[in-house]
């Protein structure tokens, strides 16, 4: 594979394409002189944009308009779609493989690597539920929940028909909530196809270890969600946590059994193998980033988004892992690293959120705004429209705007994706 250990020019090298390693590359590729070289790492090429996963798997976006490929983001910016093994600090060498081994010197080294999904933390949970970190992920419930109604259609039991269209989603944050929503929105357009499924039946349940939906958002608007959700049918269990997943169930702490045919987790994360290094000073499992995301006691070394505890200077606290915070890192880390490099002071990150939103199915929101509070269709839109002009690329915005609104006059599609080849038996 090709390597690039050429002194002739220096290397600022970003670990991680996702929302912040390609905010940061696209930035600072603006400021940094030409005698610097900018490579991003990444094991995809594409970035996805995760809070619209759940649309993709109650099938309002189609995948393709969720990811961005990295290339048509960047300009100047080399792209090397690999995965990172190790680091060396003394030689500053990154190494990595594809096809082939390869390594890259590296003069400043970023790591916005981001977080894996954890799927050992609950015994049974790699084996018997569903994740949902990846569009192959949404995609994958998308055709579980066909499977189901397909199922349960033809089969001549009405009991195990009412359990095969019984699902149970572990976490009430914001991935929990929205795909549970996206998923009682699915269920209601598309049961009129099934002649012997019936919404009544089908039977959605969110699972929480906290006393609200969505902790991160003011409790008012965690109680509203709960009071639509309970309207439209969807139970609610808070304070409980599972303890073991079997198939076509979820053993709670206290041993009650929660009976589903299909089990999503939305909950746990893991960092990734080459992070877990002793010269990294780290809590746990993240990067402990300095006020300005440098890394204490590697010289040239920075950290930011998910993979890094990075302290916000506006309220002392440290900062969430949500795209928000991951966009504006990478505007200040690029001013960071450009200080720097020219002999500049540094800045601490600080950032005061604009608020944060949630959908929750059914073209109705929840949205927490400069201290505003509100919910329904207005928070809808607005949760489209702010999400829209964040979407990577003119091409995607207009792709994403169209294929809304279609989905406002249209059912929705609930054609099984079959990705199976002719030569596959």
């Amino acid at each position: 594979m090709e390597s690039n250990l050429e002194l002739n020019k220096k290397n600022l090298v970003i670990i991680g394409g996702g929302f912040a390693g390609t905010k940061l590359a696209s930035t600072i590729e603006k400021a940094l002189s030409t005698e610097w070289e900018i490579y991003l790492l990444s094991n995809t090429n594409f970035v996805t944009y995760n809070p619209l996963l759940a649309e993709v798997v109650g099938a309002s976006v189609l995948p393709n308009h969720v990811q961005a490929p990295i290339r048509q983001i960047v300009k100047r910016t080399r792209v090397r779609m690999v995965t990172v093994d190790s680091i060396d600090y003394e030689k500053h060498i990154v190494h990595y493989h594809n096809d082939e081994p390869g390594q890259l010197r590296f003069d400043q080294l970023v790591f916005a690597c981001g977080v894996a999904a954890n799927m050992t933390m609950l015994e049974g949970l790699d084996q018997f539920s569903l994740p949902l970190k990846t569009v192959g992920d949404a995609l994958c419930i998308r055709n579980q929940i066909v499977d189901r109604l397909e199922q349960a259609t033809i089969h001549p039991d009405p009991k195990r028909r009412k359990a095969l269209t019984s699902f149970v989603v572990i976490g009430g944050g914001f991935s929990g909530v929205e795909v549970a929503g996206e998923i009682q929105s699915f269920l209601k357009a598309s049961v009129r196809y099934y002649k012997n499924v019936e919404m009544k039946n089908c039977n959605i349940t969110i699972l929480h270890g906290k006393n609200c939906l969505l902790s991160e958002m003011p409790e008012s608007l965690g109680k509203a969600t709960e009071k639509i959700f309970l309207k439209r049918g969807i139970n609610i269990r808070l304070n409980v946590r599972a303890q073991k997943i079997e198939p076509e169930k979820v053993i709670l702490t206290n041993g009650e059994i929660i009976p589903a045919a299909t089990i999503i987790c939305t909950i746990g994360t893991s960092p990734h193998a080459f992070v877990q290094s002793d010269q990294l000073p780290l809590e746990r499992g993240k990067i402990t980033a300095q006020a300005d995301m440098s890394v204490k006691g590697l010289e040239g070394v920075w950290a930011l988004g998910d993979c890094a505890l990075v302290p916000n200077a506006h309220n002392n606290r440290l900062s969430p892992p949500t795209a928000q915070f991951a966009n504006r890192q990478a505007i200040v880390l690029s001013a960071n690293i450009i200080a720097k490099l020219t002999g500049r002071k540094t800045l601490p990150f600080a950032y005061k959120p604009i608020g944060m939103l949630a959908s929750i199915g059914q073209h109705r929101a929840v949205a927490d705004l400069y201290g505003i509070r509100i919910s329904g269709l207005i928070a809808f839109l607005i949760w489209r429209g702010i999400y829209l002009l964040k979407v990577p690329t003119l091409a995607r915005k207009v792709r994403l705007f169209l294929e809304w609104n279609w989905t406002l006059l249209f059912p929705a599609d609930i054609a099984h994706l079959g990705f199976k080849r002719t030569l596959d038996k």
